[in-house]
């Protein structure tokens, strides 16, 4: 049986209608499935993001951390230096004190005589040489020829061996310089200083540890003791 136009066109519209609710309904999944990936996107990229933010802070702390631990250590090495500084300046006006008061010592004769005699002496068993070379400052050539005089017969008698000394009377020792000698062999190529300064050295030298442990305490540092 023939279907007629008004029938046709019926059927037409119903599948046209069908069809479109079938449109819609897939425009719709494919909006609510875009919908969802959109935000799943969206949120890993915010995540992704949040951790590279963390990452930067974390690592700018760290840097920050990391430069005020350099610049405490620095300014700890640069107050170390200073005290140090002041220690050793405190050390070096002292050491400068006790040179200006051996001029006290020369000015005692006897006790500078004794003294002469004492380091002319220790010149000549430190060098065993046969002949020597003694240097003085001018205004004590008197007294340093009294001190080898004293000291020639005492050397002989110790080491049973004989010695030959003689005074430079050219080239004296600079008259600044608070007294003593110094002593060379024959051919100057061996030097025994005995001037009052070189021993002042030698001794704070030598005391160096118990000066400073007199003046700031003892080391807390220091293992060993001598």
């Amino acid at each position: 049986m023939a279907l007629s136009d008004a029938d046709v066109q019926k059927q037409i519209k119903h599948m046209m209608a069908f069809i479109e609710q079938e449109a819609n309904e897939k425009a719709e999944e494919i909006d609510a499935k875009a919908e969802e990936e959109f935000n799943i996107e969206k949120g890993r990229l915010v995540q992704t993001q949040r951790l590279k933010i963390m990452e930067y802070y974390e690592k700018k702390e760290k840097q920050i951390e990391q430069q005020k631990k350099i610049q405490m250590s620095n300014l700890m090495n640069q107050a170390r230096l200073k005290v140090l500084k002041a220690r050793d300046d405190l050390i070096s006006d002292l050491l400068n004190e006790a040179k200006q008061r051996l001029a006290k010592v020369v000015k005692d004769t006897a006790r500078y005589q004794s003294l002469l005699d004492g380091l002319v002496l220790q010149g000549f068993y430190q060098l065993l040489e046969p002949r020597l070379i003694v240097y003085c400052r001018k205004q004590d050539l008197a007294m340093v020829k009294a001190a080898i005089q004293r000291g020639v017969p005492i050397y002989k008698n110790s080491t049973k061996k004989d010695i030959d000394v003689h005074i430079d009377q050219e080239m004296f020792l600079p008259e600044e310089i608070a007294g003593g000698v110094e002593i060379y062999n024959n051919d100057r190529k061996i030097k025994v200083s005995n001037t009052l300064e070189s021993r002042l050295d030698l001794i704070a030298q030598q005391m160096m540890p118990e000066i400073r442990g007199a003046l700031f305490g003892a080391n807390a540092n220091r293992k060993f003791l001598d």
